[in-house]
């Protein structure tokens, strides 16, 4: 292995696509974030709780279709850029995000919903101040495997260019080198460990501090 061309891609075009694929990743993982979580809600609550086992069918269906597929989807039908690209990582990160959430706000304890209800709340404060904060680890474990999820995905964006990494594995892939390869894959594993450790490391303190 080359590392010297290794370490030549790192400062030409390195930071350059890492910050494309970090901004595609928060994009798409934000826009994934705000509709997930409102969603999700909704589908815990009547009337609206009786689409749950349709919409999460989808979203299954969504994320078990390679991901190659989900963005070869979106080229006949919006084109090629930056955004399709987010649209279809968004697509794909959504199912984690709401099934935990449905999950986190289903499993709180009976007891706890009528003791706060006889305290007077209504169900809105009921949600803010008991549903949320206590299945709130439970959704940002969705949002961690969404990110990690994400992050992976975006490496294909590039096929409609969306850019990001990716750029480096297809062009050492179809030039036969394997600087480029290592180089994009080094990058987005690294960017997949350190944001799985972080939002991992803010669960974890949001447990202990319910604890």
């Amino acid at each position: 292995m080359e590392w010297n061309i290794v370490l030549e891609t790192l400062s030409t075009q390195g930071m350059k696509l890492l910050k494309e694929h970090l901004i595609l990743v928060g994009i798409a993982l934000s826009i994934g974030i705000i509709i997930a979580l409102p969603l999700s809600i909704l589908l815990t609550r009547y009337p609206f709780k009786k689409w749950t086992k349709e919409i999460l069918s989808f979203l299954n269906t969504a994320q078990g279709v390679p991901s190659l597929a989900v963005v070869a989807i979106f080229l006949p039908i919006m084109g090629v850029g930056f955004v399709p690209s987010v649209i279809a990582l968004t697509l794909y990160g959504l199912l984690p995000i709401v099934r935990n959430t449905i999950a986190g706000i289903n499993d709180v304890d009976d007891d706890i919903l009528e003791a706060a209800k006889g305290m007077g709340m209504s169900n809105k404060m009921i949600l803010r101040k008991v549903e949320l904060p206590l299945a709130l680890p439970v959704i940002i474990a969705g949002i961690q495997t969404s990110a990690v999820l994400t992050v992976g995905t975006a490496t294909i964006a590039v096929l409609i260019g969306g850019g990001g990494l990716g750029n480096l594995i297809f062009t050492g892939i179809s030039t036969f080198n394997p600087a480029l390869i290592l180089t994009g894959s080094i990058m987005t594993a690294a960017i997949a460990i350190i944001l799985d450790q972080s939002i991992g490391f803010l669960q974890k303190r949001l447990s202990s501090h319910r604890g």
